[in-house]
């Protein structure tokens, strides 16, 4: 057994529909950028491009939120020689291996899928006849290419937020059953690994920091945008001088999000002290605006040379194949579809 096979597998998927905000930051790409560093862990990392489609018509958007995120992560440090970073439409296997696993799977199983379920319920809310009306297949079949997406590299964990923690278990119950009926351990039986400890970063107006509340900051707007999103931050009516609560301030959630421990501690002394509005404000958006200051220029010049995000990407997916098209090969000749010589 290779070096690399008895490392923990460790699979993400990142969905290319949006701009990286501070919440997406904060809540997943700063841990998965230090695991990606660890030499114990074997990290997949790969834009979830056929999932967007789910969402999002929009050809302009998918392919500049590809580019977007992608740029993003590596300005930030992703380490492509530990990592594997890849595009999910560059590996062919994938989809060809969500075929085989729907021919696996229950129908049942698929009903009782949260997004499904959920649009469903909209339908029989709105008053429709047909409780289907504008589902697509690929919204009912998520979970199948999501399972393909984990099995394919027989993770060990998948890092997921709890409402994700049911596409685990499906991809665990589609495994076992491929397992059983073509008699052989072809897939690892994936965990889902939710850090209990992963901030969730409220937005301007106090919500969870989300793009369909449209309350997010992202990453890498400019100095002047930043400023201006920073000072519309809700507040509350209290004057200077009035001692104020950091535990239920959006500001000083954000700020200690990036901020190390002591300078955490000083900010809630100053909170104490009665710090002002305004003060507080330019506090956050001058160290926010420091420490997003090298990454922002990384990305910008990353920006403007798609070439080599391309590049790089090309070798993640020819590493990932690597592995995909040997696991394909095997799965064929297993289900009846191998080559006759």
């Amino acid at each position: 057994m290779s070096a690399a096979s008895e490392k923990t597998r460790v699979l993400t998927g990142i969905t290319t529909t949006g701009t990286p905000h501070l919440g997406n930051y904060v809540g997943a790409i700063k841990p998965a950028i230090e695991a990606s560093q660890d030499p114990n862990v074997q990290s997949y990392y790969f834009l979830a491009d056929l999932h967007a489609l789910i969402k999002c018509q929009d050809p302009r958007r998918v392919q500049e939120s590809r580019l977007e995120i992608a740029a993003t992560w590596l300005a930030l440090g992703l380490d492509t020689d530990n990592a594997i970073f890849y595009r999910q439409s560059d590996i062919p296997e994938i989809p060809e291996l969500t075929w085989m696993l729907s021919c696996v799977c229950a129908k049942g199983l698929m009903n009782r899928a949260h997004a499904y379920k959920a649009a469903v319920a909209e339908n029989e809310a709105a008053g429709n006849q047909d409780p289907d009306k504008g589902i697509t297949m690929g919204l009912f079949g998520y979970p199948v290419l999501m399972a393909a997406d984990i099995l394919m590299f027989n993770a060990n964990k998948v890092p997921v937020g709890r409402d994700q923690i049911q596409h685990i278990e499906m991809a665990r119950d589609m495994a076992g059953r491929f397992n059983h009926l073509y008699k052989g351990q072809f897939f690892t039986l994936p965990e889902a690994a939710v850090d209990e400890k992963v901030e969730v970063l409220n937005g301007l107006d106090g919500r969870k920091m989300s793009k369909s509340y449209n309350n997010t900051i992202p990453l890498f707007v400019s100095e002047k945008k930043l400023l201006k999103l920073v000072r519309k931050i809700k507040t509350n009516s209290l004057e200077p001088g009035e001692p104020k609560d950091p535990d239920t301030c959006t500001l000083f959630q954000i700020y200690s999000a990036f901020a190390s421990a002591e300078e955490t501690a000083a900010m809630r002394d100053e909170y104490a002290a009665g710090i002002g509005w305004g003060e507080a404000k330019n506090r956050v958006f001058e160290y926010l605006n420091e420490h997003l200051r090298e990454p922002r220029e990384r990305y910008q010049a990353l920006l403007e040379d798609p070439g080599h995000i391309e590049q790089v990407l090309l070798k993640g997916a020819e590493r990932a194949r690597a592995e995909a098209a040997p696991l394909m090969e095997r799965l064929r000749h297993a289900a009846g579809l191998g080559r006759f010589v």
